[in-house]
């Protein structure tokens, strides 16, 4: 059986196409990830999915979708984004189609009739890898835009949110990620050699300007749009940091730059920390799973602040399905669907 997962998000659409065996195991993972900025080009949805799975077409199976994206600012409500994003996937495929839910997988008839159901659901798909490696833990999912703090207990995610307003305030949803992140929404001053500055709130550099200078990504992991509409090099990136401070590489020198980026980072790794505090204490949880672009340069290093023990999830998948881990979840959910 050969199934395709997708988790549509608001910047980035991920895929995840699992053969699985006879025996339900997984025998071959194909993924891809596409930036398609849901805001702008929702009408290129359909061809992109299509584009994505290629030849595969062919032998599909069934098609999982978990989504994120009815929260972008092109509809006027999340339950109105989350039927358009069903209308446009029904269209697509000719293979059948179930929608990752906070009760499960459900076909388009039940997705429209309860579109909160189905609304930024994918985390859950995402938990039941993490509980495949560790019956008791917190899931850490550092994406491009977001970090999931996920409960499992006794094998099964046991979130108390259940909708992204409930999570924001349960210390299970934080919203920052390794791409996307404006840096005003992380510092709101910085430390430069022996005084601190305030920071300009405009949307001027993003968090891979920060993990670009540092080393913690590529540039080939810029995945997303540059703030100014420029390139992804580390003179670009340290420039935009720079306009962080109404500067420029005239009035910053790289080691400057630098050091602002470094106090960035560790800000950014506390806030991460906070939410897995709160929920380790809440429900007395002290191993994290982590996983997602972020995995090793944020999870793992909030974990460490929190001398929590921490695995990654490259134990169960390759590291570049970890960066697509609730694709793959959602292959998983489908296939159970299916044999159902």
């Amino acid at each position: 059986m050969k199934i395709a997962g997708f988790d549509i998000g608001g910047a980035n659409t991920d895929m995840a196409i699992i053969e699985f065996g006879s025996d339900g195991e997984m025998e071959k993972v194909r993924v891809d990830f596409r930036y398609l900025p849901m805001w702008l080009k929702k009408d290129e949805l359909s061809e992109t999915l299509l584009e994505m799975i290629g030849d595969d077409i062919q032998d599909l199976d069934g098609v999982g979708m978990s989504m994120t994206a009815e929260l972008v600012d092109a509809y006027p409500s999340k339950a109105m984004g989350v039927i358009d994003i069903v209308d446009r996937v029904e269209g697509t495929f000719d293979v059948p189609v179930a929608y990752v839910s906070l009760s499960g997988m459900v076909d388009a008839e039940g997705a429209v009739s309860d579109p909160m159901n189905i609304a930024a659901a994918n985390w859950v798909a995402t938990s039941q890898i993490a509980s495949a490696m560790s019956s008791d833990c917190i899931m850490v999912d550092v994406g491009s835009t977001t970090t999931d703090i996920i409960p499992i207990k006794d094998g099964f995610e046991a979130a108390k949110g259940r909708n992204d307003l409930e999570r924001l305030g349960t210390g299970e949803l934080v919203y920052t990620g390794t791409l996307r992140s404006n840096v005003a929404t992380i510092v709101d001053r910085v430390p430069l050699g022996e005084r601190w500055f305030r920071v300009s709130s405009e949307l001027f550099a993003i968090t891979a300007d920060v993990h670009r200078v540092l080393g913690n990504i590529r540039e080939e992991d810029y995945t997303c749009s540059t703030p100014d509409g420029a390139g992804r090099s580390l003179e670009d990136c340290m420039l935009r940091i720079a306009r962080v401070l109404c500067a420029d590489l005239d009035l910053l020198q790289p080691e400057e730059i630098l050091e602002v980026s470094e106090y960035i980072y560790h800000q950014q790794i506390l806030r991460i920390a906070e939410g897995i505090a709160e929920v380790s204490e809440r429900e007395n949880l002290e191993e994290v799973i982590a996983t997602g672009l972020g995995m090793n340069v944020l999870a793992k290093r909030a974990a460490e602040v929190l001398e929590l023990d921490c695995r990654t999830m490259d134990e169960f998948l390759t590291e570049a399905e970890c960066v697509v881990a609730p694709a793959v979840g959602t292959a998983l959910l489908m296939e159970d669907y299916l044999q159902d």
